[in-house]
């Protein structure tokens, strides 16, 4: 527990008191937002301010706190300016009721401090969000896949189809594939040993990222990324490496989908019971958790079509049911997503880019679906329900109307998230953020659910909207890539206070000696 010693007169001390009665007073009245709360003590003529956590822990700095500083600053002004008294308030904002910190980059010597940082303190500050990177490398591969265009062969598993309807394919389009799927790999490992050395030299750090309201909600981004990676051998490597492949990936498939439900619930579970949130705040990152789910069907459908019947049908029915799960969660999120844009406009432009994580579950289940009823086929067994190979056709006639709605519903989450991006296109100034790989990953999903419409309403118009959209997409990936290696070399990431760990809400990271 820090304390601010203020030295005040008599004037100041009961402007001090009048304050603390309104801030008491709006602390009672909203619950539901309670902050960490002031104890105001007076003796020799100082006032002592001890910040202790709220009744229901820390939480995400919603906009009440941003009005608090303001009234803090407005009887600063007006009532200790008259008496030479030193007020400082802690420091950053918003809510100045967040524990008090040191500045190191307000000072000379702080400057020269971070100026000398070593790379063992910068590790400290790898946090989840990374594993982004990955997400959306693999998201890439997957996309390039789905543009080869593939059919099945006399033994029902999936080939490359050269007479494929998709438009405007070259021959090395599966090279390019190819090459992500590789690199996504090489960039998991690297992931994974980076977060690895940070929880290694810097302990503390393990538990203070499952505790802190942003940075915990990325943890599920390594289980997406190690799905991705299922996934994209299941699209490349069977017909490369032969059939023990399709068997040992069966096999973590599973091992996947547990990971999803409890990353998912485990994460969720952790937020319900550690903070408070307030809608004012609210962005589509807190779908993130349900993310793992969300990419167990698209797995599923490619892979029920290169394993045999009986496996097939059992992973067709798990891709199903976590599917369903993953999506119902997300609409129930998106329902908080929305009544958050008609009450409190759009995000902040640093936020903006997280918009476009509501793309993806949409996009995700759309070309799931339809990838699972074309597995189907294939996969049901003798007389299912009476004749399996008139259920299956039911199922696949109705999973492409059904995806026909999803798929426009991704559609519409993607434009008004490239709306919202207007004003930051004008001028107003953006910091980078590892969330910007949310302008790739997400926006893979809404490509594949189009190339899986077109496909199965045999459309050409749809199929070359795909085709366009996707060397855009290569380029942002590019573009973000870029602008992250930029970051780094100015220190805009893998920095005290300037990533997913920094201090907000109330949350203050574990105290830490800096190395020089």
């Amino acid at each position: 527990m820090k304390h601010i010693t203020i030295d005040a007169s008599t004037d100041a001390t009961r402007s001090a008191e009048e304050l603390q009665n309104t801030l008491n007073h709006d602390m009672t009245s909203r619950r539901d937002m309670y902050t960490p709360k002031p104890v105001l003590s007076t003796e020799r003529g100082k006032i002592d301010w001890t910040v202790v956590p709220g009744q229901d822990g820390y939480r995400t700095p919603t906009i009440e706190d941003y009005e608090l500083h303001r009234l803090a600053h407005q009887q600063h002004n007006g009532g200790l300016s008259n008496n030479s008294s030193h007020f400082r308030l802690p420091h950053p904002s918003p809510g100045f009721l967040s524990r008090p910190q040191l500045n190191l980059s307000s000072s000379n010597f702080g400057h020269s401090i971070l100026e000398k940082l070593q790379w063992k303190e910068r590790i400290r500050h790898f946090t989840w969000t990374f594993f982004t990177m990955t997400m959306a490398t693999g998201g890439i591969a997957n996309v390039l896949y789905h543009g080869k265009g593939y059919s099945e062969n006399d033994a029902g598993l999936l080939v490359t189809d050269p007479e494929s309807s998709v438009p405007f394919r070259f021959r090395g389009l599966e090279a390019i594939g190819v090459i992500f799927f590789l690199l996504n790999i090489v960039l998991f490992i690297f992931n994974t040993v980076m977060i690895s050395l940070r929880f290694y030299c810097h302990p503390e750090t393990f538990r203070a990222s499952i505790l802190h309201p942003t940075e915990r909600l990325f943890i599920p981004a390594a289980v997406v990324s190690f799905g991705t990676i299922l996934l994209n051998i299941s699209q490349y490597g069977p017909n490369r490496a032969g059939h023990w492949l399709n068997d040992a990936v069966a096999v973590l498939y599973w091992i996947d989908a547990a990971l999803a439900v409890l990353s998912s619930m485990g994460v969720y579970l952790v937020m319900w019971s550690t903070a408070s949130f307030t809608i004012a705040q609210m962005t589509p990152i807190w779908i993130f958790p349900a993310y793992p789910l969300l990419i167990i069907g698209p797995h599923a459908g490619v892979l029920s079509q290169t394993v045999e019947q009986s496996q097939a049908f059992d992973i067709i029915v798990g891709g199903f049911t976590l599917q369903g799960i993953g999506f119902l969660v997300s609409m129930m999120i998106y329902s908080a997503y929305i009544y958050r844009l008609m009450t409190q406009k759009l995000p902040q432009e640093a936020t903006r880019p997280g918009m476009f994580v509501s793309v993806g579950p949409s996009g995700f289940t759309a070309a799931g679906i339809i990838g699972m009823a074309e597995g189907a086929q294939i996969a049901l067994p003798e007389n299912f329900m009476g004749d399996s190979q008139l259920a299956a056709m039911i199922l696949k006639v109705v999973s492409a109307w059904m995806s026909l709605w999803i798929w426009g519903l991704a559609l519409w989450f993607f434009f008004i998230s490239v709306g919202a991006h207007w004003s930051c296109v004008r001028g107003e100034r953006m910091t980078f953020t590892m969330t910007w790989y949310s302008y790739v990953f997400p926006n893979t999903a809404l490509i594949t659910a189009t190339f899986a419409i077109g496909k199965a309403f045999n459309s050409k118009a749809i199929q070359i909207i795909g085709c366009a959209m996707t060397p855009i997409l290569i380029t942002v990936w590019f573009f973000v890539v870029g602008m992250m290696i930029r970051a780094i070399v100015f220190k805009q990431i893998l920095w005290p206070q300037k990533g997913e760990d920094k201090d907000e809400g109330g949350f203050k990271g574990p105290k830490r000696r800096v190395s020089v």
